[in-house]
């Protein structure tokens, strides 16, 4: 990629120039669209003509403020699809949008980077608020003080690896109903429950890498019955594998008796409420520190 030669060529007052994006979604699948007549390679990605996608100008300043742009295009079979889209496999994709000389497509510059907010249908087409990365300064950070644990399971800061076989299992689907319940065979090992509030993770099928959230999860007889929070994207069918970790409500007992892993508990058990913060003496009634946390006290 050479600014310098792209430069040059602007500077003649007579150019050849278009825009490309490109789309990394975070399944690794990347795409790439142009507003010219024929398929460029940018930046090492292939970007097509034949989609139908364009975008509004740009809007940057030298200041802090968030970068936007919106794109448009057509719901093709070959680029963006609907069923993508209704999967969620564009949600939080990864956008670059450049300036290039189509006639020497090496002589390009990246104006924008950022990543796909909301996303809207419209018959045939859809639209995509394009969000810069100067948006994740409007998101809340530091650590919040709960009762209940602030980390993600298996993550840097709690540090348990969900790798165990006690933990984690895969399987593959003996049925389905709407895209929400599933039925497992050969799962019987695992308490009842085990599985509530756990990552569910399809790893074949039309369905590959959707995730979910586990809701329900009981042992019915010699079928494993698993309900999700919210229906899957895509259809998963008989025989399609998927990856389900244990789950946890973030209290310190789970924490300590099916993980123990307390030595790397995020939350504080301990913190008052605000229930009790506004609570006053009451004659033969104790109101110390221990009946704070549901033991006795004076």
């Amino acid at each position: 990629m050479s600014k310098e030669s792209l430069f040059a060529h602007l500077a003649t007052g007579s150019t050849t120039v278009c825009r490309a994006w490109t789309v990394s979604r975070r399944d690794g699948v990347v795409l790439g669209f142009t507003d010219h007549d024929r398929d460029l390679l940018v930046d090492g990605v292939w970007c097509q003509a034949d989609t139908g996608m364009t975008a509004r100008a740009l809007q940057q300043t030298t200041g802090l403020s968030v970068d936007n742009t919106e794109a448009f295009g057509a719901l093709s079979a070959t680029a963006i699809t609907e069923n993508d889209l209704l999967a969620g496999r564009f949600d939080g994709a990864e956008v670059r949008a450049y300036l290039v000389n189509w006639t020497e497509p090496k002589d390009s510059i990246a104006q924008f980077r950022g990543h796909l907010g909301e996303i809207s249908r419209v018959g045939g087409s859809f639209k995509a608020d394009l969000r810069g990365l100067t948006e994740l300064l409007n998101r809340p950070h530091g650590m919040a003080y709960t009762p209940g644990c602030s980390a993600v399971l298996g993550d840097g800061r709690c540090r348990f690896d969900l790798d165990q076989p006690s933990y984690a299992v895969e399987i593959p689907v003996a049925a389905e109903e709407d895209g929400r319940v599933f039925l497992f065979s050969n799962v019987a090992s695992f308490d009842d429950r085990w599985f509530e509030g756990g990552r569910f993770t399809v790893t074949t099928g039309a369905a590959k890498g959707l995730v979910g959230v586990v809701k329900i999860d009981r042992q019915a007889g010699a079928l494993r019955r698993i309900e999700l929070w919210q229906s899957l994207g895509a259809p998963v069918a008989a025989g399609d594998l998927v990856h389900v970790f244990a789950g946890c409500d973030k209290t310190q007992g789970m924490c300590q008796a099916k993980f123990a892993n307390f030595m790397n508990f995020r939350g504080f058990p301990h913190i008052p409420g605000e229930d009790w913060l506004a609570s006053y003496p009451v004659p033969d009634r104790p109101n110390g520190g221990a009946r704070r946390v549901g033991g006795s006290g004076s």
